[in-house]
């Protein structure tokens, strides 16, 4: 287990220390399994580099952003970059001068990210345009869309700001949650004219003007008899195809929601602490200890599943055409045969982990890595 946590609200905050330690013996034992071996193959699936980019050491909750042909990044450092996502240039920067904690949101227009100090910065054109003490650590990215930033906060409540002028418009507090709260990026998109968070182990669909709820759909029910074993926020990324939300509760469950109508499609046990990808016909997953799934989107039966990267650190994964692309703790993109896990091709990095799913922008297939290198390679 590698993940951190923080206690959701400053009245349990004393509890914090053990539950780290715990988590740090657990991540550090002795027997922990050693990654799968890499097997030698053919590449039916050739790609080349195309460029790369070295952005610095990615804020810790960094995901970056794909708009168009632009790509919006964030590192811990406090820099904030907007690439062209065909080629790698720079189409401007900002150096906020203090470190980013959680980041980054773009919507063409305007990026926003949380930094150490708890503060929400929007930026445009490399210039700040404000900056807003948040009232609850923020373990995920900024939203932005629609002239709005919406912040998912670590006590699991929802807050709309004004992308102008940084004005709070509204918040809506999650009820009856559990006190411990993930530190990885949780749920939180925008699907039609509804914004989609994940509160805890539920799915909520809110009115993106006023922040009231229009359905809430629970993912999955805490069984657990500690604090830990109870913990099963949702974890992004979370999946969306033919209005349908397919989401993870960590170490729990997988779940499709019709977003729609704020309908559970169906949930099924799974033991994972990443998100998922989805396409027409399938949703794919890699649980803890690197099992490949893939789950028939209609009603969750697992379609195939692949030993062949375990226990090997897996991102969430990307759907591209007729692949999926994975990364791993060692710096590897994995592509893979949708139909059945079939290995097609394998990519190289800097040999640091590849910090979230990779991202795909027109012919380019886009990866992170821990070190702060942005690679991207196009097919032959």
């Amino acid at each position: 287990m590698t993940f951190s946590l923080s206690r959701a609200t400053p009245r349990l905050a004393v509890a914090t220390a053990a539950v780290l330690l715990a988590l740090a013996g657990c991540s550090s034992s002795p027997t922990k399994p050693k990654p799968a071996a890499l097997k030698s193959f053919d590449a039916s699936l050739p790609a080349r580099q195309a460029w790369k980019v070295q952005l610095g050491a990615p804020a810790p909750q960094s995901v970056p952003v794909l708009v168009g042909r632009e790509l919006a990044l964030a590192s811990a450092a406090g820099r904030v970059l907007v690439l062209d996502a065909d080629s790698g240039s720079e189409r401007w920067r900002a150096e906020l001068g203090t470190a980013v904690s959680a980041g980054v949101g773009y919507d063409g227009e305007t990026a926003a990210v949380v930094t150490q100090d708890n503060e929400l910065v929007a930026i445009a054109l490399g210039k700040v345009q404000w900056r807003v003490r948040l009232p609850a650590r923020a373990f995920s990215a900024p939203l932005v869309a629609g002239r709005r930033v919406f912040v998912l906060a670590g006590d699991r409540s929802v807050s709309a700001y004004d992308a102008r002028n940084g004005a709070r418009l509204w918040t809506q507090a999650a009820r009856g949650t559990e006190p411990l709260v993930l530190q990885q990026p949780g749920v939180l998109l925008a699907v039609g004219d509804t914004l989609v968070a994940g509160m805890g182990a539920r799915l909520s669909g809110l009115n993106p003007g006023n922040g009231q709820p229009r359905w809430e759909v629970p993912v999955a029910s805490a069984r657990g008899v500690n604090e830990i074993e109870r913990l099963i926020d949702l974890v992004g990324p979370a999946a969306r195809v033919q209005g349908n939300v397919c989401v993870r509760a960590f170490q729990s469950a997988v779940g499709c929601v019709d977003a729609q109508r704020g309908a559970l499609r169906w949930t099924k046990p799974a033991n994972g602490a990443v998100g998922l990808a989805a396409d027409g016909d399938r949703v794919y997953g890699a649980e803890s200890n690197g099992r490949l799934l893939a789950w028939k989107l209609d009603n969750g039966e697992v379609q195939w599943q692949s030993e062949l990267l375990l226990n090997r650190g897996l991102s969430a994964p990307l759907v591209a055409g007729r692949s999926i692309a994975i990364g791993d703790a060692q710096g590897y993109v994995h592509v893979l045969a949708r139909e059945d896990g079939k290995l097609l091709n394998r990519l190289e990095t800097d040999g640091s982990a590849i910090v979230s799913a990779p991202l795909l922008a027109g012919q380019n297939l886009l990866a992170l890595t821990r070190k702060g290198v942005l690679y991207a390679w196009r097919p032959e």
